[in-house]
């Protein structure tokens, strides 16, 4: 326990120490806008607002995102910078290729502001083809590459729903798991644009399941008829308050079934902790999201805070009865225009000694992720990872394919290039001390090594790395999305 404490402090200080040192949001951005004009002003009022190129989007769900207001006052040094804090602001939106504001002076200190911005294509119908493992790495060595573990199927998803931010996902797929899905979000309910509502249903089957690890591995199981052997059902409500621009409140509820087939009990008599083959219980949780990244999806400048406490089972009778609590920190700061740092605390604990496997949390599951363990699950009841990475912007490189592709949102592909160095460490205790997978529980683990990170279209990432692990082991992986 001492080990762990210990190792929070300096893990979490580190991260905190980051978070904490504020918001000086932007200022190394101001250089980067154009020297409009000759002899700026002191101070400036602003007396009307313009939005531009939002054929689809409404205008208010643009405007939400200014902390500029007309008819105020600004000193021109606090304008500018607050410009590029707006812009990112509405970048974040992910409902733009680009964002643009641009001051024009009309008068003696007087501004006309102008925001434009280039509309994403919102309706992407989806051919779904993936693997159901954790990480391509799982699926290309653990899994031998075995083609019916991908799935297949189909999506329908809309990403501003009527121009108001709404999303809504229906689909399906067949292959190894089975799935069905329906998703809608509606981020304000309300004229002020501070409440919101989402709502999830999802249902899947699977033929093949991970029962158990074994040397810190997963083990799956099919039976000799190839019966269906779990089928999970859930569904939730989210509620979300969004009172300013960088803190957002959750509040879930939701309920979740999982039947399994008695086969699975003979693999892991403890698959389910009361040995009935149907699980059913009722959750309740609460996250608190301070998020304030230049880009949501590869950031190089802010921070990003996350705590939530989840309840598992709110009557007598749930079949899980546990608490969950969990915290990320982020930072990510500029050295100078090339270079950026970013570094990030996550810790996971649950309140029991034991919960369902379908519960089960540690290092290999994410977001809990250690670069060179990309092979491993460590199971336990606490996980503790930092991570740490400095990244050198290589290239940036646009294509302009106006002649070949008709559709505008689509004629620019982007690529920007990162070399990184990394090194992640992080923790997991395993209370049961489970002896089939002590090699890497409750012992301090660490990860290393050298990347290259491909940002292209709608800030979709791709990451090659390689990394060498605490117990001197070395591989090539290929991974989707930034690490943290």
């Amino acid at each position: 326990m001492k080990i762990i404490q210990a190792f929070i402090c300096i893990g979490l200080l580190s991260t905190f120490l980051l978070v904490g040192k504020g918001s000086v949001a932007f200022a190394q951005d101001q250089d980067s806008l154009p020297s409009i004009f000759e002899n700026a002003p002191q101070k400036v009022t602003i007396n009307n607002i313009f939005v531009i190129g939002n054929e689809k989007t409404r205008k208010n769900i643009i405007l939400r995102e200014l902390t500029i207001k007309s008819g105020i006052e600004y000193d021109w040094e606090e304008f500018l910078l607050q410009i590029i804090a707006d812009e990112k602001k509405i970048y974040n939106l992910m409902l733009f290729n680009s964002v643009e504001i641009t001051p024009l002076l009309t008068g003696t200190e007087q501004i006309e502001l102008l925001v434009t911005v280039t509309e994403r294509w919102y309706i992407i119908p989806q051919i779904k083809l993936n693997i159901a493992d954790r990480n391509l790495a799982e699926w290309w060595t653990n899994q031998n590459r075995d083609l019916s573990r991908i799935n297949f199927g189909a999506k329908l998803a809309h990403y501003n729903v009527g121009g108001r931010n709404e999303k809504l996902r229906v689909g399906g797929q067949l292959g190894f798991i089975r799935e069905f899905e329906f998703f809608y979000d509606k981020p304000y309910i309300d004229k002020n644009q501070k409440h919101g509502l989402a709502f999830q249903f999802l249902y899947f089957t699977q033929k093949n399941l991970a029962v158990k690890s074994e040397n810190n591995r997963q083990i799956f199981f099919t039976n000799e008829n190839e019966d269906v052997l779990r089928r999970n059902t859930s569904a939730f409500l989210r509620y979300t308050y969004r009172g300013s621009f960088y803190n957002f409140h959750f509040v879930t509820f939701g309920y979740t079934n999982t039947r399994i087939n008695e086969d699975v009990f003979v693999q892991n008599p403890n698959f389910f902790l009361h040995g009935q083959p149907e699980l059913g219980f009722l959750a309740l949780g609460y996250t608190f999201r301070h998020d304030n990244r230049d880009n949501v999806a590869y950031p190089t400048q802010g921070q990003l805070l996350n705590v939530g406490l989840m309840r598992y089972g709110l009557t007598g009778w749930d079949d899980v009865q546990d608490m969950e609590f969990t915290l990320s920190a982020s930072k990510y700061h500029r050295l100078s225009r090339k270079f950026h740092v970013a570094t990030g605390a996550s810790l996971n604990a649950f309140f029991g000694d034991r919960q369902p496997y379908t519960l089960v949390r540690g290092i290999g599951y994410n977001p809990y992720f250690i670069r060179g363990y990309e092979l491993n699950v460590i199971e336990g009841q606490t996980t503790l990872v930092q991570k740490n990475s400095l990244r050198y912007n290589l290239l940036n490189l646009n294509f302009d394919l106006t002649g070949l592709m008709p559709i505008e949102q689509f004629t620019t592909l982007p690529f920007k290039f990162y070399l990184s160095g990394n090194f992640d460490h992080g923790f997991v205790q395993d209370r049961n001390r489970l002896p089939e997978n002590l090699r890497l529980t409750n012992r301090y683990l660490f990860g290393y090594g050298l990347g290259l990170d491909m940002v292209t279209l709608h800030d979709m990432t791709i990451r090659f790395e390689y990394s060498i692990n605490s117990m001197n082991e070395g591989a090539l992986f290929i991974n989707i999305r930034a690490p943290f």
